[in-house]
């Protein structure tokens, strides 16, 4: 399993743009999923192809929310392969979800079900009360993957409704965790519970959130950035 940051507002490849925003790569056996589309489509395309990346590969497009900084790309992903299929949240706009049902070969809307989508793949569900948001969980091996887009819900939250649904150990969470505008003590109650054995937090994580994690992970934080490519 390989895991490629194509958007991010953090660098890390220098010959990449970074914008806010979040959009990963993740390439299974038999698939290749977009996690996300950034805020801009011209520089996600740009960064996918100095990375080697053809979006034309693309088997699925996940979007964790209807927020701008993740949907941004999503005409330029649509217009590159059509024949993706799109696994969206019911928050999106009733026009919206009826034009991309024109534009692509399927579109699978999750509610706040907790949904097996394909094998071994899954979506949290909408989980939230002000800004809802669902996330990507894979099962590889007896293990959990999850790709958070910006955890409005709450990463511990999202975390232990994975952990109490599939009742397996959590490999890796990699994505947002909403912590930029957190104190240090609130940063330390939310990271002190995380369960996951890795973790790569970035995007709307904060710099102080990111620099706690990393003394509290050590090797076992894996840093993100634009163009940062993880394998497992």
């Amino acid at each position: 399993m390989k895991f490629s940051i194509l958007f991010d507002n953090f660098p890390f490849d220098d010959k990449l743009q970074t914008l806010w925003g979040f959009s990963c790569l993740i390439e299974l056996k038999n698939k290749k999923i977009l996690f996300d589309t950034g805020s801009n489509g011209r520089v996600l395309l740009k960064n996918a192809k100095k990375m080697g990346i053809d979006f034309k590969d693309i088997d699925i497009v996940f979007i964790s929310h209807n927020h701008w900084d993740h949907i941004g790309g999503l005409d330029t992903i649509i217009e590159e392969n059509p024949r993706i299929t799109l696994i969206v949240p019911n928050t999106l706009s009733k026009f919206l979800l009826n034009d991309l049902k024109k534009l692509v070969k399927e579109v699978i809307v999750i509610d706040e079900y907790f949904t097996k989508f394909d094998n071994n793949l899954y979506s949290t569900g909408i989980l939230g009360n002000t800004t809802k948001e669902q996330a990507l969980v894979i099962k590889e091996n007896n293990e959990l993957f999850i790709i958070s887009g910006c955890s409005h819900p709450g990463i511990n939250y999202i975390e232990q409704k994975v952990f109490n649904t599939l009742n397996r150990p959590i490999k890796y969470i990699i994505g947002g965790f909403h912590l930029m505008n957190k104190t240090p003590l609130e940063i330390q109650k939310t990271t002190k519970n995380l369960k996951a054995e890795y973790i790569t937090a970035t995007h709307c994580t904060g710099e102080i959130a990111i620099g706690m994690l990393q003394i509290q992970y050590q090797n076992r934080f894996l840093n993100g950035g634009v163009g940062v490519e993880i394998k497992f």
